[in-house]
């Protein structure tokens, strides 16, 4: 409806001086008043006044104890408008006031960052939540068809004699099923009361944000912080069908078995569990040698080891004076480190270094130690066009990853690369040039190449850092301040960027999956817990 202020019919004017559109009203008065004649006015002290922006005239409500009075302040202890009579009461001596049109202005401001709050960011976000419902439910449907083909073709081969146990497998998997359909359900259950929630604040702030009532405003009570991280994600280790030769001595034992259904939540807020300065001023990397120390490099010759109190325990300089590039800690729990500069792989044990692999047209870029004791360590060529892994039993070459199955390299030839063996034995590389990471089979095969979520392909991918967890995930750091959870097979699971990350590089796990991530700038190693 067009403001009477401005219609052309009928130009509201300023009832001392007839100056039209005048911004001012005195809300005691009941009159308009342009910037000139609000002096004028205010002189006249035979009576109150109380002058509003004209938008908001009719701001003052009366009293609902003193009739003759109008309320200009707000008894925020009691949560009322209260008028001058009011005031001299005994009733709100000692409470907190506030002049009524401040605090108006000031709820009014909160309540539009509310709303904005909410249809911008919580509402999107939770509508995509929503979304995704239906495809987790599509894929447990998939994924348990796959198994159930999978027993009736071992079911085939077995005949009568083994129908019964098929039956109680395949009773098994609806068990499991259910159980995850119940976990699904009860996210979209969660999710949907929360958008109906939300759904009705956004209608009611906007009917709120169009009223002048200041008693329904002083009523309106802030609930965005309950609305600002959605429930709880969780991941699914989902179960798997291993089919055993059959033996009809032991047919039950040969049939093979179903692993268990496990469903992790995903923190979607992580926790900082621990915040660890160290002597770098440029942090690049962290490995665990238990779960309670940490070796670290930086961009000086030394190699530092920091417990969990941030306390230094100890200080190795490089056997070279050059600074490592990168760090690993092998199953004995000895530090072996990658020299660049002088082509080598060097082991820290006690006080001592030796020097295990001297490369020739090669240097070392990153290094892992793997389960069985293996060394990996990728390299590029002297001439800066080839990149390779290498695999080293001591300083024994054992093999060598390059080439996919079409003969083309696996991995850019341009600058730096880190890599971690994951628990099925993949080899995953974060190839921050091909803004990649790439994952390889331990026989060296090409898996998949992860390029970021396909949700935002617009947005650039810089895997830095890279570790893996118990469950096979894999995690890499990325200089866009986020971490990266994918799958053991490319699905992208969850991002870690709202625990205040500032350019996350080297990353690790302990015993108990608790991530440690280095800081690049800050030289910090934080502690994070990102499931439940």
């Amino acid at each position: 409806m067009e403001d009477p202020m401005y219609s052309l019919q009928d130009v509201i004017r300023c009832d001392l001086c007839e100056t039209p559109v005048p911004p001012k009203h005195c809300d005691i008065c009941h009159i308009h008043l342009c910037e000139a004649c609000v002096g004028k006015h205010l002189s006249d002290e035979s009576k109150d006044h109380y002058i509003v922006p004209f938008k908001l005239r009719g701001i003052t409500p009366k009293c609902t104890k003193h009739s003759t009075e109008v309320c200009t302040q707000l008894c925020t202890t009691c949560n009322i408008p209260v008028c001058p009579l009011c005031l001299d009461s005994s009733q709100h001596e000692e409470h907190e006031l506030e002049e009524i049109l401040e605090w108006f202005e000031y709820k009014r401001e909160r309540m539009q960052e509310d709303l904005q709050n909410l249809e911008k960011y919580i509402y999107p976000r939770y509508q995509e939540a929503a979304t995704n419902i239906p495809v987790q439910r599509a894929d447990v449907n998939k994924r348990s068809q796959k198994l159930t083909t999978a027993l009736d073709k071992q079911g085939e081969a077995l005949h009568t004699e083994i129908d019964t146990i098929i039956q109680g497998m395949k009773s098994d998997i609806d068990d499991m099923d259910a159980q995850h359909i119940a976990a699904i359900d009860q996210q979209e259950v969660a999710i949907n009361r929360t958008i109906t929630e939300i759904t009705q604040i956004i209608l009611d702030l906007k009917r709120l944000l169009d009223t002048s009532d200041v008693c329904l405003v002083s009523e309106y009570t802030s609930r965005t912080e309950e609305f600002t991280n959605l429930p709880a994600h969780f991941q699914v280790t989902l179960p798997t069908f291993t089919p055993q030769e059959i033996n009809r001595e032991q047919i039950h034992q040969q049939i093979g078995s179903l692993s268990e259904l496990a469903i992790i939540f995903l923190l979607d807020e992580p926790r900082i569990l621990k915040d660890i300065q160290t002597e770098y001023k440029n942090l690049y990397r962290v490995s665990c040698l238990s779960d309670s120390e940490l070796w670290t490099r930086g961009t000086d010759n030394m190699l530092r080891l920091y417990n969990l109190q941030g306390e230094l325990l100890r200080s190795v300089q490089t056997k070279s004076g050059n600074w490592p590039w990168d760090i690993a800690v092998t199953r004995s729990g000895d530090l072996v480190y990658a020299d660049y500069i002088n082509r080598s792989i060097n082991l820290v044990s006690g006080t001592q270094i030796q020097t295990l692999i001297t490369l020739r047209g090669w240097k070392p870029r990153g290094l892992c130690s793997t389960v069985s004791g293996d060394l990996l360590v990728i390299m590029r060529s002297d001439d800066k066009k080839q990149t390779k892994i290498v695999r080293y039993s001591g300083s024994t070459e054992k093999q060598s990853i390059q080439w996919d199955d079409q003969g083309k390299p696996l991995y850019s030839s341009y600058d730096t690369k880190y890599l971690n063996e994951n628990r099925n034995s993949d080899i995953c590389v974060a190839d921050w040039y091909a803004h990649a990471v790439v994952v390889v089979s331990a026989a060296g095969k090409l898996r998949f190449r992860y390029t970021g979520p396909s949700s935002t392909p617009q947005e650039p991918f810089y895997p830095r850092g890279i570790t893996t967890d118990s469950r096979a995930n894999i995690l890499t750091s990325d200089y866009n301040h986020r971490i990266y959870i994918i799958d053991q097979d490319g699905l992208f699971l969850h991002y870690i960027h709202n625990c205040g990350l500032q350019f996350p590089c080297g990353l690790c796990v302990d015993s108990r999956d608790n991530l440690f991530v280095a800081e690049r700038d800050t030289g910090k190693v934080k502690k994070l817990q990102y499931y439940k």
